[in-house]
């Protein structure tokens, strides 16, 4: 009885022996085709969202240069104070000027004032034509 025994598992090992071998050989290829399932089911999906994203960079991009260019007008505008400051100065400087000439222009001559305005005037006159036209 043990030539029948040992034959019955040497049989055994044998079975599962080859079992295991065919789980081996066959495992890679279910794993591959599972694999390739998913890639399948998944890609154009993933597709679709690499294009989203590539659009939503391209209008970011666009949304960047538009802030960096206001920034550099708004610098360029705060730069330009000091000529706008320079040219405030130089305005009230030449008022003042007119204004003087017209003082020393009145002193000569007699007021007139018409309705388009005063031609000059003496300095008595000068104060009523200037609230007149102001």
């Amino acid at each position: 009885m043990e030539e029948t025994e040992m034959q019955l598992k040497v049989k055994k090992v044998t079975d599962k022996f080859t079992e295991s071998m065919y789980i081996l050989a066959n495992e890679p290829s279910v794993a591959l085709y599972r694999l390739q399932e998913h890639v399948r089911r998944s890609l154009p999906e993933l597709a679709q969202h690499k294009a989203d994203m590539q659009s939503w960079e391209e209008q970011s991009q666009g949304a960047i240069y538009t802030v960096e260019y206001a920034c550099s007008a708004i610098k360029n505008m705060m730069d330009s104070s000091v000529y706008f400051e320079s040219i405030d100065r130089l305005l009230k400087h030449a008022i003042a000027v007119k204004d003087q000439l017209n003082s020393t222009q009145g002193h000569r001559n007699d007021c007139s004032v018409t309705a388009e305005g005063f031609t000059g005037c003496n300095s008595a006159n000068y104060r009523q034509a200037k609230q007149l036209h102001s």
